[in-house]
């Protein structure tokens, strides 16, 4: 009989089998916590519990990090991602209504190059 894999948002790694799972030091999955790259959940004693998502997320720290980039960069980046992922959901769930073709009112003449260099002197 096989045990059902837990939920992806579900906290079920201790800091250290993280790390190890991950390939990174303990010291620095604390540190991307505490710069605001990561957020595993809590016990009720303050034990942190890291999740296949919280996995995946170190996962990608540190391939952003052999592209060189430093944590404010990967910051940014991690939160661009996180907003496209936002939008392409809500666009799935509510697709933009047809585009409506609109009229423009008729362009103005096109000024001829002789009216462009041609000054008024003062009088």
């Amino acid at each position: 009989m096989s045990v059902p894999a837990p939920a992806g948002d579900r906290g079920v790694y201790g800091i250290s089998v993280a790390a190890d799972l991950v390939g990174m030091g303990v010291q620095n999955l604390r540190l991307y916590e505490a710069r605001g790259l990561l957020d595993p959940e809590r016990t009720d004693g303050g034990t942190r519990r890291y999740s296949a998502n919280d996995l995946d997320r170190l996962r990608r720290i540190g391939d952003l990090l052999v592209a060189g980039l430093n944590l404010a960069g990967i910051g940014m980046v991690l939160d661009l991602e996180g907003q496209n992922a936002r939008l392409r959901q809500e666009q799935e769930v509510a697709p933009w209504p047809a585009v409506m073709t609109t009229t423009r009112a008729p362009r103005s003449p096109k000024r001829t190059g002789s009216n462009r260099n041609s000054r008024r002197t003062p009088q």
